[in-house]
């Protein structure tokens, strides 16, 4: 085996898990240098790479690995054309992460599961499944749902009453789609997320918390990801919204009535209180809390672990805790780091003072 962990012996030719150079080359429109017939079957990163694998070069930081890479095939930006190192065939294109899209299914193309339902999958009265569903073992599909084409219900997963599910959608095993969620097409929720539970309402009424009845609705916009044990609240009065194209990473909760806009990005540990509104575009950094009822503008960025307490315009980077303005937030920390230096010249003064 080399030490990218692949087998050294190759199927001759572009077959399904292999490819050579040239056209790894045509696919991502790159200058080819070197031995087009150099053949990958994987990718790995420059320093892991072994003789059969495809790695990228698209920071300074890593040029030097260039020199002692294995790797067969290195997709380089041009900015690096003079780094030192001889793979045995270069590909000079901008953004090679990015070209990496074009390459990705030729080397590792998706496996679903062929359609049809488990012999120990149930499915309510009155649901209704688009041609090619797959249902895994253990799935359960309530009375009312809708699925769309090509839906995937894994192992264990649970589609509750009345739910509907868009085209081409996937759950992974033992995700929980609660009564009444709408989710769109192409929605990949990832194994342990929860959609559309009661979220987090009470009154003090009587001396003891009393819930406050959820009736709205959890819905989901086409093309969004959530990940391994999300949790997205149904509302409570008003629906909970999540934008299409809008990408929730692991362990992010969203509070009920919560409207996330298009194309957003949500990073792991994220906390979104009820009520919020968050614009298209935005950018939220691993374990940010968001107050309930804020809005933040389009665009905005929130740096990790930001604590949000009031409103954020569009287009602004916001950091610390609480936050603030990024260059504001950045100020008062260097000057919290220098306190210590300035208590030590006070006491000195007043100790000279006092010996006066």
């Amino acid at each position: 085996m080399t030490p990218a962990g692949h087998a050294e012996a190759v199927n001759g030719g572009d077959g399904e898990n292999t490819i050579t150079a040239l056209v790894i080359a045509a696919l991502v429109s790159g200058e080819l240098v070197g031995d087009g017939s150099a053949v990958v079957t994987g990718v790995a990163p420059l320093d892991r790479a072994g003789p059969l694998d495809l790695s990228i070069l698209a920071g300074a930081r890593y040029t030097p690995m260039l020199a002692e890479t294995k790797a067969a095939v290195v997709l380089i930006d041009p900015e690096f054309r003079e780094a030192v190192g001889a793979p045995r065939a270069r590909i000079f294109v901008k953004q090679p992460l990015e070209k990496l899209l074009a390459v990705l299914p030729r080397l590792y193309p998706e496996t679903l599961p062929a359609p049809g339902v488990a012999a120990t999958a149930r499915i309510g009265t009155g649901a209704k499944l688009g041609d090619g569903v797959s249902l895994g073992e253990y799935a359960v599909v309530g009375p009312g749902v809708r699925l769309g084409t090509g839906v995937v219900i894994g192992a264990h997963t649970v589609v509750g009453d009345g739910a509907q599910i868009g085209d081409g959608s996937r759950l992974w095993p033992s995700v929980v789609i609660y009564p009444g969620a709408v989710l769109g097409a192409r929605v990949n929720v990832h194994a342990g997320a929860r959609i559309g539970s009661d979220g987090f309402g009470y009154v003090f009424k009587d001396g003891a918390h009393t819930k406050i009845p959820h009736v709205g609705r959890c819905i989901i916009g086409d093309d969004v990801e959530i990940g391994a044990n999300a949790t997205i609240d149904r509302g409570s009065i008003d629906d909970t919204v999540i934008g299409a194209g809008t990408k929730i990473d692991n362990l992010v909760h969203v509070a009920h009535n919560v409207r996330i806009g298009t194309r957003c990005l949500l990073m792991a540990q994220v906390g979104v209180a009820g009520s919020a509104i968050i614009g298209d575009n935005c950018v939220i950094a691993g374990q940010a809390g968001i107050s309930g009822h804020l809005t933040i503008g389009a665009g905005a960025r929130i740096a990790a672990q930001a604590g949000v307490f009031g409103d954020i315009p569009a287009g602004e980077t916001w950091s610390g805790y609480p936050a603030r303005p990024h260059r504001e937030s950045l100020r008062a920390s260097g000057a919290l780091f220098k306190l210590a230096g300035m208590m030590r010249r006070l006491e000195k003064l007043l100790e000279a003072s006092e010996a006066k």
